[in-house]
């Protein structure tokens, strides 16, 4: 894609003012505010209706701002190595000389740290002299958007800008791992674990529904339609849509797939807005059919369990 950059420039002088903008990158759209003030956080928390212990995750260009201000530690370095710029969040101890918002991290000593691999905020990154809070663009427990329209929908005037981006290649938000210890998976996202667990040659435990919340994602409802729905279906309801992994030779209008031929990454990056087409096509609830518990597909669940809890 061509980038503009009068557009990063834009969006830059509005984050300098802590203000907040819309940002893309390659999971979702985030909304973005300088993660060193309490101000530009505060006003993330509101847009997005959040509650304030559900801390935020904080994006940086590379490795020498986040040395101000966290831990660094050898499961990180090889994680890094490998996989950054990309969907992958790293739980680490934060410096007590951080500048980083204690309203980001709701007062915790952690940070959940990112280095985003789209383009456009790659450069916008590079240009600020602080790194972004920049949670998932949606209100609280709603689908994530993956393009700028679906931003526009869901908060209008309220956001101050949208940094055009493109779709979302990836279209689920990032794997969460906690490296501050034991390495631990605390939400399943855009890297499948099983390629993390070969770079650090260890099995590693997942605790993605904790009593008492540490990463975003963790809430028992979240990435919901605002409609019912039921996993696992093989027979539906009558005026009820159909959501399947793959297409099929049945058309009938109620029915949606999430790829041409059951291609587990296609079916990703399609989830959240095919989940928003099913709402604006006024169906009133939404059975699923059996999608494959492996690789990414477990993200997929993931995100259609925790919508079902509505």
């Amino acid at each position: 894609m061509k980038i503009n950059l009068a557009n990063i420039k834009k969006a830059k002088n509005l984050l300098n003012k802590r203000e907040c903008v819309a940002i893309p990158t390659e999971t979702v759209y985030g909304i973005a505010g300088n993660a060193y003030s309490d101000t530009a956080c505060k006003k993330i928390f509101r847009l997005k209706k959040r509650p304030a212990n559900n801390p935020l995750i904080i994006h940086y260009y590379d490795l020498k701002k986040l040395r101000n201000d966290c831990e660094l530690n050898e499961n990180f370095f090889k994680l890094y190595k490998k996989f950054c710029p990309g969907p992958i969040t790293f739980v680490l101890n934060q410096k007590k000389t951080s500048k980083i918002s204690k309203i980001a991290t709701n007062k915790k000593k952690t940070l959940a740290v990112r280095f985003p691999k789209h383009p456009v905020t790659r450069i916008l990154l590079k240009y600020l002299k602080f790194p972004i809070a920049a949670p998932s663009a949606n209100i609280f427990t709603k689908i994530s958007a993956v393009t700028s329209s679906e931003v526009k929908e869901d908060f209008g005037k309220k956001i101050k800008y949208i940094l055009e981006g493109g779709r979302s290649s990836v279209g689920v938000e990032s794997t969460i791992i906690d490296l501050r210890k034991k390495p631990k998976i605390l939400r399943l996202g855009g890297l499948e674990i099983g390629i993390i667990q070969k770079i650090l040659k260890k099995k590693i435990s997942i605790n993605i529904n904790p009593s008492k919340i540490s990463a975003p994602g963790q809430f028992r409802i979240h990435y919901s339609p605002g409609i019912p729905i039921r996993l696992n279906v093989e027979k539906i309801k009558k005026k009820e849509a159909f959501l399947l992994i793959k297409k099929n030779k049945i058309n009938k209008t109620n029915y949606y797939f999430l790829s041409k031929k059951g291609n587990l990454k296609e079916a990703a990056k399609n989830l959240y807005t095919i989940l928003r087409k099913i709402k604006k096509d006024n169906y009133k609830s939404i059975a699923v059919g059996k999608i494959p518990n492996k690789g990414i597909g477990k993200t997929i669940n993931d995100r259609l369990l925790k919508a079902s809890k509505f």
